[in-house]
Formats: structure tokens, C-alpha cells, sequence
């Protein structure tokens, strides 16, 4: 929207990248976040020159402890206020959970709910102040049920989608939002970084772009929750999940996610 100030996280690539693209064209400004100073770079020159608008760089490292707060900060100290969050940033990883590394996993929770609920804790008293403000926090289908081989992630998403229906709930009437955005398997570099392109789970997959679409207008409607980017197949899963046994359910994902 013009004139208006989108915060993204993981912006460098996949639906962020989408993300970015769409604000830019409707002529809003961006401050972009993600780990490839490169990449990041490169879409400001892109959408400063297409669309006449402005891009802050900010470079950060979604994993670390600090980072919500140093993005918080640098956005402060640059005078510039924020209208829409976007918590994009998220990553996945297949294996069974006794031997994937902590590591991994302590990674992958610190980026899919840690720093995604210090940005939101950071940003939202200034949004409620000032009665206006909008957030998008991605989540995603694989919120509805547990996943085996990807445990964690699963557990993380479910994490996103909870927390944002009740914090939507809670600010009903402030003049802010907070919307959930569930994609399912989507053509980004998700599948291959999670050592999922193999599986019967990413053997179709959609487009971003429509993804990133749905997502951003529902979070302009202030909508609760958003399902987009599901096959026709995958819409079918969903509907009969809470209906389906939980030990012949987990046994389906498990296949699905197993390689082929």
C-alpha cells in the first residue's frame, strides 16, 4: 500500500521474496530482513528502480537470540515506523528427531517461534498505540497435525497458528490485526533446504506468487487465518484429518515424507 512501511522477514528468496515484490507494487515501502546481504541487495536495486520506492537493507541472522531486538533497534534509530509485520522467515528439516542434531533443531525453533514472537511483542504495543498496524505471521498447513520426520517443524507451526488466533482475539477493536497465513507445499527453495524434494509430500507443489497474494490481502482484510497454495488433493487431507484415526493419520504423513 503506498506510503505505508512493510517489515519483512526472509525476504532474500521463496514467498518473502513475493512478499516484498507485491508491497512494491502497490507503492509501500520496505525494510527487508534476511541472512544474504547479496541477495537482499539485489531486490532493493530491483524494486527501487522498477517502483521509485525505498528498501532498507538489514542483515541479520534470524537464529540468534538477539536478533529480534536488533531489528527492533535499527528501525528505531533509522526514525522509521512500521505499518505492516510480516514474519515471514521459517525453515524446515526432515529426519527422525533422535538423530537430527540439537543444533538443527534449536535453530529451527529459534527462528519459527522465538524470534517470530519477540518481533510481534516488539512491534505490536506500537501498533495498538497508535490504533493502526497490521501483522502476518506465516505458518502453515502442517499446523493441523503432527508430522513425523519433521517433528519439530510441525510442533513450531502449530505454535505460530495458536498463538496468532489468540493474539488476534485479544486485540479485537484496537485498529490492529494479526493474520495467519497457512500455505501448504509450495515451489520455493523450502522443499530442497528441508531435504524434502523426494517426497510424495512436494510431488506437486503451487506458486508462491498466489500464496504471497492471498496472504497479503487477507492480512489487509484483517482476516483470522488464510489456507492457500493446497491442491485440490491436499484440501481433501485436510478436511478428513480431524476425522481420521491419529494413528493411521500419522502413519500417512510419515509416508508422505518418507523419500521415494
Amino acid at each position: 500500500m503506498k506510503n505505508k512501511t512493510a517489515l519483512i522477514t526472509g525476504a532474500s528468496s521463496g514467498i518473502g521474496k513475493e512478499f516484498a515484490k507485491l508491497h512494491a507494487s502497490k507503492g509501500g515501502n520496505l525494510v527487508v530482513v534476511a541472512r544474504s546481504e547479496d541477495k537482499l541487495n539485489e531486490l532493493k536495486a530491483e524494486l527501487e528502480s522498477k517502483y521509485g520506492i525505498q528498501v532498507i537493507v538489514i542483515v541479520k541472522d534470524l537464529s540468534l537470540s538477539t536478533a529480534a531486538q536488533d531489528i527492533y533497534d535499527e528501525v528505531k534509530a533509522a526514525n522509521i515506523n512500521i505499518d505492516y509485520l510480516i514474519n515471514n522467515a521459517g525453515f524446515g528439516g526432515r529426519g527422525e528427531f533422535h538423530i537430527r542434531t540439537m543444533e538443527q533443531d534449536m535453530q529451527m525453533i529459534e527462528v519459527n517461534v522465538i524470534t517470530l514472537t519477540r518481533l510481534t511483542k516488539l512491534f505490536l504495543p506500537d501498533f495498538i498505540e497508535r490504533k493502526s498496524g497490521k501483522i502476518l505471521n506465516v505458518s502453515s498447513t502442517a499446523a493441523t497435525m503432527p508430522g513425523p520426520l519433521q517433528a519439530v517443524y510441525y510442533a513450531t507451526k502449530a505454535y505460530v497458528t495458536s498463538f496468532g488466533n489468540a493474539v488476534w482475539q485479544e486485540i479485537k477493536g484496537t485498529g490492529v490485526t494479526l493474520t495467519t497465513l497457512m500455505p501448504g507445499a509450495m515451489d520455493t527453495g523450502f522443499a530442497k533446504a528441508s531435504d524434502m524434494s523426494n517426497t510424495p509430500l512436494f510431488a506437486k507443489t503451487v506458486s508462491p506468487v498466489d500464496v504471497a497474494r492471498s496472504g497479503y490481502e487477507g492480512m489487509l482484510n484483517g482476516k483470522l487465518n488464510v489456507i492457500a497454495g493446497v491442491t485440490p488433493l491436499q484440501r481433501i487431507f485436510l478436511a478428513l484429518a480431524p476425522f481420521t484415526p491419529k494413528k493411521i493419520m500419522l502413519k500417512q504423513i510419515y509416508e508422505m515424507q518418507k523419500e521415494k
